[in-house]
């Protein structure tokens, strides 16, 4: 990934795992590769110049030794499966949060 694209993210989760991605949705063999010839890479400006600390990203692991085809396939496959639970999984929070609401409501009121 260019790291220095300024539509490229990075989140380290508790568990220590990162996800680094494209925010634009640009990169379909991420967090490995952006398209050589991408029409939307800018590069960031904003810290430019500037000394990073110990916080900095980890570098970007090396590219698996698999090939192309089924390297998109694999990611092609991870991204449906992903699609398809996101609705349910929206539903459920929402519901959580609705019956949350409501409890607080009802403490108040009593």
């Amino acid at each position: 990934m260019r790291e220095e694209c300024k539509h490229f993210q990075s989140r380290t989760y508790a568990s220590g795992e990162v996800a680094r991605f494209c925010v634009l949705d640009l990169a379909p063999e991420a967090p490995w590769r952006c398209p050589d010839d991408c029409p939307r890479y800018e590069r960031r400006l904003a810290d430019a110049g500037w000394d990073h600390g110990s916080l900095i990203e980890s570098p970007v692991e090396d590219e698996p030794e698999v090939p192309a085809e089924a390297m998109s396939d694999v990611l092609r496959r991870a991204e449906t499966i992903v699609g398809d639970i996101s609705e349910e999984a929206v539903a459920e929070a929402r519901a959580r949060d609705e019956r949350a609401i409501r409890r607080r409501w009802f403490r108040r009121r009593g």
